[in-house]
């Protein structure tokens, strides 16, 4: 069993940005691999500490034996990060994301664990079927391979409603290292939280609820536990969102790194950048249309900043929906402080080149 290097486990639960990696494909919807370097490389020097590669954002498609692209995209990944790992202090966090039931699920924490990636973002969408035990079951023989990040993934896009006790007892598995709370429901995320601590076990909390992002690393959840109070925090985000306008998610999880440690009164301004990261989420993900345009919205970004020669997704049929252009053209006059279009101007040729 892979266990978690103790500089990565120190780092995973400081807090950090870790991107979900978008797939970059050339007109003929082949992997554009010069690109796809230089969206790695775009998220490093942008300041992220670390990458999830494999998951929802970088299109679940890449694991079919048609596209044949699920172990090219991680070995990428893995390449750039060792390249740039030597002169960082803290270590990289190398995610990789881990489907389907179980034997494929396994099959999938071996290739990671072969590729050197630290831990498992573990996606429970295809166990739809198992009951709790079940569940956790499916979860433990995971874990027996490779350190893993629980995943509560919303109904709305695959997901399913997780209660208390299922947390409760996941917290309690040997090699689970963090966990990814993305239900987008504050009951639900608050069943995570009470879970961990009710576990006396220290798991890393991440946002993946994309619709209250900063509040989510503001919050203090304080519960007693053998009669004393205690604090828990969600202390970063694995973030589809994340995957554009990186520069400023770092500089915005330093903030709120910052008053979470003097515990000082939230500003207003933050309640007020809680609500413009939101706004632009929505555009970004086409909540109008229940997600459909999620992927291509952020292709969308990443177009307009020369990262991406276009949107194509492995899927034909995934595009921007009507009305989401329009969307990213609003959100991006609303609120020009928080792109890094700049940022990426001064260093996209530099990342492009083979």
């Amino acid at each position: 069993m892979q266990t978690l290097d103790p500089k990565i486990n120190n780092a995973l639960k400081a807090g950090t940005v870790i991107p979900a990696h978008p797939l970059a494909l050339t007109v003929e919807r082949k992997l554009d691999e010069r690109r796809q370097r230089a969206l790695t490389r775009y998220y490093l020097a942008a300041g992220a500490g670390g990458l999830a590669i494999g998951v929802h954002t970088t299109q679940f498609a890449i694991r079919e034996p048609r596209v044949g692209l699920f172990e090219p995209v991680l070995r990428l990944a893995a390449e750039e990060m060792g390249r740039a790992g030597g002169t960082r202090e803290v270590p990289l966090v190398r995610v990789g994301g881990i489907c389907g039931k179980t034997a494929q699920a396994v099959a999938e924490a071996r290739l990671l664990s072969d590729l050197k990636y630290n831990l498992g973002l573990l996606s429970l969408a295809a166990a739809k079927d198992f009951d709790d035990d079940a569940l956790l079951a499916h979860c433990r023989e995971v874990a027996a391979v490779l350190p893993i990040m629980g995943f509560y993934l919303q109904p709305a896009v695959g997901g399913r409603v997780l209660s208390y006790n299922f947390w409760r007892q996941f917290a309690e598995i040997e090699n689970v290292v963090a966990i990814k709370i993305a239900p987008f429901n504050r009951y639900h995320t608050l069943d995570v939280v009470r879970a961990v601590a009710d576990s006396g076990r220290e798991i890393a909390l991440y946002t993946g609820n994309d619709d209250n992002i900063v509040m989510d690393l503001l919050t203090p959840y304080a519960f007693h536990l053998n009669g004393k109070p205690k604090v828990f925090r969600i202390v970063g985000g694995l973030l589809g969102h994340w995957a554009v306008w990186t520069k400023h998610a770092v500089e915005l999880l330093k903030e709120c790194h910052s008053l979470a440690r003097t515990d000082q009164p939230i500003p207003q301004s933050m309640l007020q950048r809680n609500v413009q990261v939101t706004d632009c989420n929505a555009a970004f993900f086409d909540t109008a249309n229940n997600f459909a345009g999620c992927i291509a919205g952020l292709h969308e970004v990443l177009r307009r900043q020369g990262l991406l020669e276009g949107i194509w997704c492995l899927d034909l049929n995934e595009t921007l929906s009507p009305g989401q252009k329009e969307e990213i053209d609003r959100v991006y006059r609303a609120y020009p402080e928080l792109n890094d279009d700049e940022f990426v101007r001064q260093g996209r040729d530099a990342w492009l080149k083979p």
